[in-house]
Order: C-alpha cells, then structure tokens, then sequence
C-alpha cells in the first residue's frame, strides 16, 4: 500500500526543523541621514534685500563681507 499523506507530513516537519538558526543581530549605531539644500542665487539675492537692518549689522559683525559692503554702500547712500 502507499502511505503518502504520512510520509508528505513527516518531510514537512523535517524541512521546518531543520531551517538555519538565526544569528544574533548587530546592532550598529547608523548614521544619521541628512539632506543637502541648494539655494538659487535668486533665491539668495531676495533674501538679502529683504533682510531687516539689524540682521545685516548681526552679520556684518560676525565677518559676512556681503553684509558689510551693504553696510558701506547705505552709508555712502546718506553721505550724498
């Protein structure tokens, strides 16, 4: 006689106890993702003419040269 719903049960249970053991996971510390933003130049040159007085006086301060030949350039702008 064939015996085949005995022997298909039993190669099942083989084939799941036999699966690979899992090794244990590393957990490496991953890198933060940052993402990178481009500014048009546009975009840039509108964000300095509407810039309010004391934020290019902060920046010229600090070492911006764009924020100091502003400054210069509105000075000599009085002068005249």
């Amino acid at each position: 006689m064939i015996n085949s719903v005995s022997s298909a049960t039993h190669a099942q249970a083989v084939t799941q106890t036999k699966a690979a053991p899992q090794q244990p996971a590393l957990s490496k510390p991953q890198p933060a993702h940052t993402d990178s933003v481009q500014i048009s130049a546009a975009a840039l040159a509108l964000k300095e003419a509407i810039e309010n007085p004391v934020q290019t006086a902060k920046e010229a301060a600090s070492g911006d040269a764009q924020a100091r030949r502003l400054l210069a350039r509105e000075a000599a702008n009085k002068v005249v």
